[in-house]
């Protein structure tokens, strides 16, 4: 089926895109930061591993025939890229929340301890976020309908 990745910096709003995309259309949802522990990828420190076996994860799921929803920051293009070759589709999801929006939010103090030191790896601050140069949806954020209305469209469409 297919796997549609949802990018963007901390606290933008992915999951809660992603969970009205299930809502709406069912699915399995992967998230980051559920996932981390489960995937042996501890606190920011082992991106390159825990992206590809998220990346394997949702492959597996879509082959089997399940829409796959993940919602993880994957900061670098190159992780996206990775997952989209292996998936049998993809769509690329931005949620183009602006970084001072998303520090506003800060929902686990995750921009709050990256400008005290204690998080130094954080996409956005202590690491660049690489946006997605052509994605096929760009949200505006979590609670963003067009965004979910064109991913139906694309999830739909094949």
């Amino acid at each position: 089926m297919t796997v549609v990745w949802f990018t963007g910096l901390p606290a933008c709003g992915k999951t809660t895109l992603a969970e009205h995309v299930r809502a709406r259309l069912g699915g399995v949802l992967l998230d980051g930061d559920a996932l981390r522990g489960v995937l042996e990828a501890g606190d920011y420190a082992d991106r390159d591993a825990f992206y590809r076996r998220l990346a394997a994860l949702a492959t597996l799921l879509a082959r089997q025939g399940h829409l796959v929803l993940v919602a993880a920051t994957a900061h670098r293009r190159a992780y996206r890229d990775a997952a989209r070759a292996a998936a049998p589709r993809f769509v690329e999801v931005h949620v183009a929340t602006p970084l001072a929006e998303c520090e506003r939010r800060d929902p686990k103090q995750l921009y709050a301890r990256a400008r005290a030191g204690d998080l130094p790896l954080l996409p956005g601050v202590g690491v660049a976020y690489e946006p997605p140069l052509a994605p096929e949806v760009i949200a505006s954020g979590g609670h963003d309908e067009a965004a979910v209305l064109a991913i139906e469209r694309l999830v739909t469409a094949a």
